[in-house]
């Protein structure tokens, strides 16, 4: 009888520490990202799917709006605009990704922080019609400041002017993958996109592996993770087979929101370069961790990333 209580307290401690764990979906580049396709429906396609993915397995989503891609010319695109009403019509949040997407790495701060402020316009009137306050910031490329006078300077005028930065802990390279996914996609090769697709799921639940164990590297314990991904046909096809493998290893989808619960993302940043790293990164390298931290990263094959380049 003893034996049985013991197992039965074991089955109940592990399950629910296995339901501690928690992960955000962010997605990149709204409305959509399709190659400058010229393929009929396929921003309102990727947002479909992807919304009907967020609702069947209650994802609290948020979306990262680039405002210049709303726009044909100096022309808003109405079709387009609709799609950010379908996001916020179904509880799904945005942020401010810039207007133009530019490398904070490459243009002067003057220039970057006019672009934040032209590229909160159109999502902040949205946000507001929908009872929301738009105040999350996502760096295009990851680019926070080569330096701390260059960071500092961008997280003072954030600050400034009322935006949260929102830290990714799980960086991808969806893009390849989104690239030769799409690639395929437009030769019809229905074959090589479940190829694609399989290998993609795949490589995305190697990489949360590899970013948990990182996270007890840095911090003794798995952490809340926030996922970046981009609003891709790849995405919109698969999130539903990310969204299986990431209940199989345990997680809960939580709000950006509450990201901020977990002290980990209190942790002071000391560290600044060039590439655009994984939050985990900054933070063991600000606690005076060395390079061999992103050691072991997960790679993506020559089989995704020749097509991706071509």
């Amino acid at each position: 009888m003893r034996n049985i209580l013991f197992i039965l307290f074991l089955c109940h401690f592990f399950v629910a520490h296995s339901q501690d764990k928690k992960i955000c979906i962010t997605v990149d580049d709204l409305p959509a990202v399709t190659y400058s396709s010229t393929i009929g429906g396929l921003h309102r396609e990727i947002t479909s799917k992807l919304i009907k993915t967020f609702d069947r397995y209650s994802i609290p989503a948020i979306g990262f709006v680039v405002e210049g891609q709303l726009y044909k010319g100096e022309t808003l695109d109405s079709a387009k605009l609709e799609l950010l009403e379908m996001w916020l019509e179904n509880g799904c949040d945005l942020g401010n990704h810039t207007y133009s997407h530019y490398d904070y790495n490459k243009v002067n701060d003057t220039a970057f922080f006019n672009d934040i402020l032209k590229g909160q316009i159109l999502t902040k009137s949205l946000m507001q019609k929908h009872n929301k306050v738009l105040k999350f910031f996502r760096h295009p490329y990851l680019h926070t400041g080569i330096d701390s006078i260059k960071s500092k300077s961008l997280y003072d005028f954030l600050s400034e002017n009322n935006y949260i930065i929102s830290p990714v802990t799980i960086d991808n390279d969806d893009y390849l993958f989104a690239k030769a996914y799409h690639a395929a996609y437009v030769n019809r090769d229905t074959l090589l996109m479940k190829e694609i697709g399989f290998d993609y799921v795949t490589y995305m639940e190697q990489k949360l592996h590899y970013f948990e164990k990182t996270s007890e590297d840095v911090f003794n314990r798995k952490i809340t993770q926030t996922l970046l991904i981009h609003a891709s046909l790849i995405n919109a096809d698969y999130l539903d087979e990310l969204a299986k493998m990431y209940i199989n290893n345990g997680y809960t989808f939580i709000s950006q929101e509450e990201v901020f619960n977990d002290p980990a993302y209190n942790t002071p940043i000391t560290f600044f370069s060039q590439r655009g790293l994984s939050w985990i990164f900054r933070w063991g390298l600000s606690n005076g961790m060395g390079q061999e931290i992103m050691e072991n990263d997960i790679s993506v094959s020559n089989k995704i990333i020749k097509p991706a380049n071509e």
